[in-house]
Protein backbone atom coordinates (compact mmCIF):
# COMPACT_ATOMS: atom_id res chain seq x y z
CA UNK A 1 0.00 0.00 0.00
CA UNK A 2 1.20 3.52 -0.75
CA UNK A 3 -0.07 6.99 0.01
CA UNK A 4 -0.19 9.55 -2.77
CA UNK A 5 -0.57 13.31 -2.71
CA UNK A 6 -1.27 15.38 -5.84
CA UNK A 7 -0.04 18.97 -5.70
CA UNK A 8 -0.92 21.73 -8.18
CA UNK A 9 0.78 25.11 -8.50
CA UNK A 10 -1.93 27.79 -8.37
CA UNK A 11 0.28 30.78 -9.21
CA UNK A 12 2.66 32.96 -7.22
CA UNK A 13 3.60 30.83 -4.18
CA UNK A 14 0.33 28.92 -3.71
CA UNK A 15 0.06 25.17 -4.09
CA UNK A 16 -3.06 23.09 -3.53
CA UNK A 17 -2.49 19.53 -2.35
CA UNK A 18 -5.15 16.88 -2.80
CA UNK A 19 -5.05 14.15 -0.14
CA UNK A 20 -7.72 11.47 -0.45
CA UNK A 21 -10.12 13.97 -2.00
CA UNK A 22 -9.42 16.71 0.56
CA UNK A 23 -7.73 19.92 -0.55
CA UNK A 24 -5.07 21.63 1.55
CA UNK A 25 -3.77 25.04 0.56
CA UNK A 26 -0.13 25.92 1.04
CA UNK A 27 1.05 29.46 0.48
CA UNK A 28 3.75 31.86 1.56
CA UNK A 29 3.35 35.15 3.40
CA UNK A 30 3.07 38.31 1.30
CA UNK A 31 6.57 39.41 2.34
CA UNK A 32 8.06 36.56 0.26
CA UNK A 33 5.75 36.71 -2.75
CA UNK A 34 2.73 34.75 -1.57
CA UNK A 35 -0.77 35.84 -0.66
CA UNK A 36 -0.98 34.04 2.71
CA UNK A 37 -3.99 31.98 1.59
CA UNK A 38 -2.78 28.91 3.47
CA UNK A 39 -0.10 27.63 5.80
CA UNK A 40 3.50 27.31 4.79
CA UNK A 41 4.30 23.61 4.22
CA UNK A 42 6.56 22.74 7.16
CA UNK A 43 3.89 22.93 9.92
CA UNK A 44 1.96 20.18 8.11
CA UNK A 45 4.62 17.84 9.46
CA UNK A 46 3.62 18.82 13.00
CA UNK A 47 -0.04 18.46 12.01
CA UNK A 48 0.66 14.89 10.89
CA UNK A 49 2.33 14.16 14.22
CA UNK A 50 -0.55 15.57 16.26
CA UNK A 51 -3.16 13.77 14.19
CA UNK A 52 -1.33 10.43 14.28
CA UNK A 53 -0.80 10.32 18.03
CA UNK A 54 -4.15 12.00 18.76
CA UNK A 55 -6.02 9.32 16.82
CA UNK A 56 -4.02 6.59 18.58
CA UNK A 57 -4.85 7.99 22.00
CA UNK A 58 -8.55 8.53 21.21
CA UNK A 59 -8.90 4.99 19.82
CA UNK A 60 -7.13 3.42 22.81
CA UNK A 61 -9.22 5.36 25.32
CA UNK A 62 -12.44 4.57 23.47
CA UNK A 63 -11.56 0.86 23.39
CA UNK A 64 -10.78 0.94 27.13
CA UNK A 65 -14.05 2.76 27.89
CA UNK A 66 -11.98 5.56 29.45
CA UNK A 67 -12.84 8.59 27.36
CA UNK A 68 -12.01 11.94 28.96
CA UNK A 69 -14.40 14.87 28.91
CA UNK A 70 -11.85 16.94 26.94
CA UNK A 71 -8.71 15.93 25.07
CA UNK A 72 -6.45 18.26 23.10
CA UNK A 73 -2.83 18.38 22.14
CA UNK A 74 -0.31 20.86 20.86
CA UNK A 75 2.96 20.20 19.03
CA UNK A 76 5.89 22.58 19.17
CA UNK A 77 8.60 22.17 16.57
CA UNK A 78 11.96 23.77 17.24
CA UNK A 79 13.56 24.96 14.01
CA UNK A 80 17.22 25.27 13.11
CA UNK A 81 18.89 28.64 12.91
CA UNK A 82 20.69 27.92 9.60
CA UNK A 83 19.64 26.76 6.16
CA UNK A 84 18.19 24.41 5.38
CA UNK A 85 15.64 25.45 7.98
CA UNK A 86 14.44 22.20 9.51
CA UNK A 87 12.93 20.88 12.69
CA UNK A 88 15.56 19.86 15.24
CA UNK A 89 13.12 18.75 17.96
CA UNK A 90 9.41 18.22 18.51
CA UNK A 91 7.55 18.45 21.79
CA UNK A 92 3.93 17.38 22.31
CA UNK A 93 1.68 18.67 25.07
CA UNK A 94 -1.30 16.41 25.76
CA UNK A 95 -4.15 17.95 27.79
CA UNK A 96 -6.92 15.86 29.33
CA UNK A 97 -9.85 16.84 31.50
CA UNK A 98 -11.90 14.12 33.08
CA UNK A 99 -12.62 11.89 36.04
CA UNK A 100 -9.54 11.45 38.26
CA UNK A 101 -9.79 7.67 38.05
CA UNK A 102 -9.18 7.83 34.27
CA UNK A 103 -5.80 9.58 34.58
CA UNK A 104 -3.77 6.35 34.36
CA UNK A 105 -5.64 5.25 31.24
CA UNK A 106 -4.73 8.56 29.59
CA UNK A 107 -1.07 8.15 30.55
CA UNK A 108 -1.04 4.57 29.28
CA UNK A 109 -2.62 5.60 25.97
CA UNK A 110 -0.04 8.33 25.39
CA UNK A 111 2.81 5.97 26.25
CA UNK A 112 1.46 3.27 23.93
CA UNK A 113 1.05 5.76 21.11
CA UNK A 114 4.54 7.19 21.53
CA UNK A 115 6.36 3.91 22.12
CA UNK A 116 4.47 1.45 19.90
CA UNK A 117 1.89 2.90 17.52
CA UNK A 118 2.44 6.36 16.08
CA UNK A 119 4.30 5.94 12.81
CA UNK A 120 4.85 9.67 12.36
CA UNK A 121 6.46 9.94 15.79
CA UNK A 122 8.56 6.86 15.05
CA UNK A 123 9.85 8.43 11.82
CA UNK A 124 10.60 11.74 13.51
CA UNK A 125 12.48 10.02 16.36
CA UNK A 126 14.95 8.68 13.78
CA UNK A 127 16.07 12.22 12.95
CA UNK A 128 15.37 14.31 16.06
CA UNK A 129 14.24 14.13 19.67
CA UNK A 130 10.48 13.85 20.23
CA UNK A 131 9.30 14.44 23.79
CA UNK A 132 5.99 15.01 25.51
CA UNK A 133 4.19 16.36 28.55
CA UNK A 134 0.88 15.02 29.80
CA UNK A 135 -1.47 17.25 31.77
CA UNK A 136 -4.51 15.78 33.47
CA UNK A 137 -7.01 18.20 35.02
CA UNK A 138 -4.41 20.99 34.63
CA UNK A 139 -1.75 19.02 36.55
CA UNK A 140 1.50 17.96 34.89
CA UNK A 141 1.53 14.20 35.41
CA UNK A 142 4.35 13.23 33.02
CA UNK A 143 7.24 14.90 31.23
CA UNK A 144 10.37 13.75 29.48
CA UNK A 145 11.31 17.19 28.14
CA UNK A 146 14.59 17.68 30.07
CA UNK A 147 15.98 14.77 28.07
CA UNK A 148 15.44 16.62 24.77
CA UNK A 149 17.14 19.79 25.97
CA UNK A 150 20.33 17.82 26.61
CA UNK A 151 20.09 16.07 23.20
CA UNK A 152 19.68 19.41 21.41
CA UNK A 153 22.66 20.83 23.28
CA UNK A 154 24.71 17.81 22.26
CA UNK A 155 23.61 18.19 18.60
CA UNK A 156 24.47 21.88 18.44
CA UNK A 157 27.88 21.37 20.09
CA UNK A 158 28.99 18.87 17.43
Amino acid sequence: MTHSVETQWMGKMQFNASVNGHTYIMDAPERVGGEDRGSIPKPFMLTALSGCTGMDVAALLRKAGSLPDIFSLRVEGEISKRHPIEYVAAHLIYNFTGKPELKQAALDAVTTSQEKLCGVSSMFKKIMPVTWDVFYNDELVFTNKPMVEQQITEQTNV
